[in-house]
This record gives C-alpha cells, structure tokens and sequence, in this order.
C-alpha cells in the first residue's frame, strides 16, 4: 500500500497542494499533520508508523515535512527500513528502494554525522567561553549551613522531614543522602506527627 504523509507547521495552513500531489502520485491513504517538525511527538507520525506494514511505500511531497533537521529525518527514514518500508520523496526525486536513493541516504548519514561534530565542537567553546568569563558550570553548591541546620533540626526531633526540608530549602534527595553520609539515626520522637 503507498501512504503519503502532509504537514504544515501551523494551523492557518493548508495541506492542499501536498494533498493534491501525493494523490497524483498515487498515495490511497493520506495521514495529515498540522504541527511543527520541531516536536517530537506528533501524533501523526505515531499513527503513521502504526499503519505502515512490511513492503508498504511512505511518500511525502518534501523531505522536510519529515523533521527540521537532518538527523531526525534520517532517524525516521531508518525506522522505515528496518520495517522494510519503501521512503518516497517527490520534490527531492528521492526513492530508498533506487540505487541513487540509497546513495542520498548514505550523503544524509553524513551530513547528519557533520551535524553532530559541529554541534558538539559549539558546545566545547561555548561551555570554555562561559569558564573564562568566571561562569560556574554544574549545579550550585548546597549551603553546607543549610545543611547543618537541617542535621540539627532531625537531630532535635521536633520537625517532620518536610518542615526541615521546606524550612531549608533543600530537596528530600540531598537532605537524606546528608543524613546518609553522617551516617546519622534519628533520636525517637518528641513530637507526634
């Protein structure tokens, strides 16, 4: 079966002309999307996926109608194949079942991997740039004063270990690894709660 996919990135559009091609192409079900291909999650591709069986044919009227950028795109195009669906794009005169499609795949693949380097390449400077202007990187440090308070206030055992981490601002996570770390027991209760 050949299945088209159209998508437009905002309501106020209209899927009509993508329709009209699929259609002449020869697509007998059209799944249509009316959200941006920067979300991950878009209901119309899970729908798309769901339908797709063994030796179908997936056609869109543009290979971006797919995702925003490569490796997305390539991602999805890769889903296809290991379901042995047959990926179809008009503008791009793109098939995956033609030798030539299957070598735009493979320049896809590298551009996707370009992607990536420079991406992380952007992210080393950009995280060196922010050491060298004094930027701290990583979580901020709990106050270790904070933390002694909090130790005291268990310790007392008149608070409830929501009071003493609402009253110190600290999450219950690192007030218990503290207690852990101190290895500490709580005195029975003076307080019922």
């Amino acid at each position: 079966m050949m299945i088209g996919y159209a998508r437009v990135s905002k309501e106020e559009q209209n899927l009509h002309r993508q329709i009209d091609q699929l259609t002449a192409y020869g697509a007998e079900k059209i799944i249509q999307e009316k959200y941006t291909g920067t979300r991950r999650d878009r209901p119309g591709i899970d729908t798309l996926f769901e339908i797709l069986r063994l030796g179908d044919s997936l056609v869109v009227e543009n290979i971006s109608r797919l995702g925003r950028n490569t490796l997305d795109i390539l991602l999805l195009i890769q889903e296809l194949a290991t379901k042995e669906v047959q990926f179809i794009s008009l503008k791009e005169n793109m098939n995956t079942a033609t030798p030539t499609g299957k070598a735009m795949l493979q320049m896809m693949s590298v551009t996707s991997e370009l992607e990536r380097n420079l991406l992380a390449d952007r992210v080393c400077e950009g995280i060196a740039a922010s050491r060298k202007r004094g930027v701290k990187m990583g979580r901020p440090k709990v106050s270790q004063e904070k933390l002694a308070v909090a130790v005291r206030m268990y310790q007392s055992g008149g608070y409830s270990v929501k009071e003493i981490t609402e009253t110190n601002q600290l999450s219950l996570g690192t007030f218990y690894k503290e207690l852990n770390r101190r290895k500490l027991a709580r005195i029975k209760n003076k307080v019922s709660r």
